[in-house]
């Protein structure tokens, strides 16, 4: 017969796995799992577009029957819960899934030795994200057996654009701007003044290397020329030129005043070589008189027959 020890209070002791009597013990605490613990580069990494990026996540567990492991990409600034799957691999098979599934692979396979590298060919710019590797093995449920990767691919500015506006008159203000649609990481501009023009005063130039701006000042007849934008990240750079003409109004005033007087001055000899000219023709004009005894007027009486 099966002996049981009792309790202070003579009640039995709980077998194994029982629940308690007591109310603080309704539920049953069973053996705990071994830890699940994902290892991943804590810095950032970067690939050349078009290159391949190689992706590291190891892991401990005891790997059984149940070990799912799952690779999955986020896009930069959404949440981790709208992450989208990559590949997993469950049941002792490998799935590659979605969009980068031509181009995602392990290079190791089966990813049951402790390492799933995930190896990503032919990057493109979309794929600067963070990328999860999660690993799931009950019942080793007691971390949370999950790494993220944040993967920036590196792309070359393109050639820049190059604008410019404000009042391009002498004592006047312009601005320059640059800016390239593609560059990762983001590029840097520099302005530069190309050929041998006398150099603006100092603080009539100042730029801003992160939006692309030239702000010119106090204008002056020097400021024209030709200037020129580097847009340069550590893939590149690519430039723009831009032709800057600046005007001096009062050059254009003066320029009328002289135009004026010369044409009064041509205009002066012609005015007086006509006055003349219609002085002498009157001159030479006979003068028609009109005498009382040229004037006959012949008076016929009606009842005198011619």
């Amino acid at each position: 017969m099966e002996r049981r020890e009792l309790s202070p209070r003579g009640k039995r002791a709980p077998r194994p796995g029982q629940l308690s009597d007591s109310p603080a013990g309704l539920s049953a605490t069973p053996a705990p799992g071994l830890a699940v613990e994902v290892k991943v580069p804590t810095e950032p990494l970067s690939a050349p577009v078009g290159k391949t990026a190689e992706l590291t996540c190891s892991y401990s567990t005891s790997v059984g029957d149940n070990f799912a492991l799952e690779w999955s990409f986020v896009q930069p600034g959404r949440p981790i819960s709208s992450s989208q799957p990559i590949l997993y691999f469950t049941n002792g098979q490998l799935y590659p899934t979605g969009s980068k599934a031509e181009r995602a692979s392990l290079l190791q396979n089966p990813p049951t030795g402790g390492v799933a590298t995930l190896k990503l060919t032919d990057v493109h710019p979309s794929d600067t994200g963070t990328y999860l590797c999660h690993v799931n093995n009950p019942p080793d449920f007691y971390t949370n057996g999950l790494g993220l990767i944040n993967l920036t691919v590196l792309v070359p500015p393109n050639s820049p654009s190059c604008s410019q506006s404000g009042q391009t008159s002498v004592g006047g203000s312009a601005a320059l701007r640059c800016s390239s649609s593609e560059g990762a990481p983001r590029p840097v501009y520099n302005w530069i003044r190309l050929g041998s023009s006398p150099t603006p005063p100092p603080g009539s130039m100042v730029q801003d290397e992160v939006s692309g701006r030239l702000i010119l000042t106090n204008l002056s007849l020097v400021s024209s020329g030709t200037y020129r934008c580097v847009a340069t990240n550590q893939m590149g750079s690519a430039s723009c030129e831009l032709t800057l003409s600046v005007t001096d109004p009062s050059k254009g005033r003066v320029a009328g005043a002289v135009i004026g007087v010369l044409l009064g001055v041509l205009f002066l000899p012609v005015a007086v070589f006509c006055l003349i000219r219609f002085q002498k023709d009157r001159r030479k004009k006979p003068k028609e008189t009109h005498r009382g005894s040229d004037l006959r007027v012949k008076i016929r009486s009606p009842w005198v027959r011619g």
